[in-house]
């Protein structure tokens, strides 16, 4: 077991920079451990697991790395923060750094630590697409890491979410990143409100990042299914879409495979629009649940 936890960082050792501190270094059966996950941000380690228990031998070989290390149990109906595990603790946010760009992680916040790793690649593609002059709406957007990949590249950036402390987290990541939050859009609601909103006020953008939860409630108790909801959603984003925009529709339901998704994107979307499937970064080798597709 040591050994393929060895061969594992030793595989990724590459994807550790100077630009790029935090990056996936077991993916479970990927590297030949079913149902173990461990993750750094910026020297701190988070080990993730789908039981209860952490094998002894993997606790004894994290311990004697002298690394910080907190541990998550992957349970969808226990939503706490990670716990202590070994090594120095880590009792305040810190900043992890993503091809250049900072972002705030804390292992206080809940379930989720400020960033999914796995979009690290569609992030720099937002960076590519946009420009100064453009203009983006990231849904869905939690802490705004898409957002702040946009306003990088010089777009002006409209970020929407339906927690309040989310969208003043995201507000900080622009400022950690010496961009100034007043200089861009942050709306608090319901992304389908305001999606009907934005086409109601002629408002449009060159990009918008679709990448919601798999089930959600809003304010007014409607519930939001992916696998019966997305195509819906990706109608009402095209709507507000500039000539010659794309959307980026990403979703990590393990229950809807990417040819069904591809298809009620088609089906839903009132545009011609041509559609790329975008493959996970180079660290997640476990089954490719990401489905990522980029319409143009």
């Amino acid at each position: 077991m040591v050994h393929l936890l060895e061969n594992a960082l030793a595989k990724r050792a590459t994807l550790l920079t100077a630009e790029t501190n935090a990056v996936r270094l077991v993916d479970g059966a990927g590297d030949g451990l079913p149902g173990l996950i461990l993750e750094s941000y910026a020297g701190h380690w988070l080990v993730s697991t789908t039981g209860e228990t952490l094998h002894p031998k993997v606790r004894e070989w994290i311990r004697d790395q002298g690394i910080s290390c907190y541990w998550k149990r992957l349970d969808q109906h226990q939503k706490e923060s990670p716990a202590h595990l070994s090594g120095p603790t880590v009792d305040t946010p810190f900043l992890m750094l993503e091809n250049g760009m900072a972002a705030e992680i804390s292992f206080q916040s809940g379930y989720s630590q400020g960033i999914f790793l796995d979009q690290r690649d569609n992030r720099a593609e937002v960076r590519q697409w946009m420009a100064p002059g453009m203009r983006l709406l990231n849904t869905f957007a939690y802490t705004g890491a898409f957002s702040v990949a946009g306003a990088l590249a010089g777009a002006e950036t409209t970020t929407l979410d339906l927690s309040q402390p989310y969208l003043d987290w995201a507000k900080r990541n622009f400022s950690h990143n010496a961009l100034d939050p007043a200089a861009h859009h942050f709306c608090k609601g319901d992304t389908f409100h305001w999606l009907r909103r934005f086409a109601k006020q002629g408002r449009t953008f060159d990009g918008i990042v679709l990448d919601p939860p798999t089930f959600s409630r809003d304010e007014k108790g409607h519930v939001f299914r992916v696998e019966e909801n997305f195509g819906e959603l990706a109608a009402l984003a095209a709507d507000v879409l500039a000539p010659g925009g794309w959307l980026l529709c990403s979703t990590n339901c393990r229950g809807l495979g990417l040819n069904d998704f591809q298809k009620q994107l088609r089906s839903a979307t009132r545009h011609t629009m041509s559609a790329r499937h975008a493959e996970m970064p180079a660290d997640f080798t476990d089954e490719p649940y990401l489905k990522s597709v980029w319409l143009k």
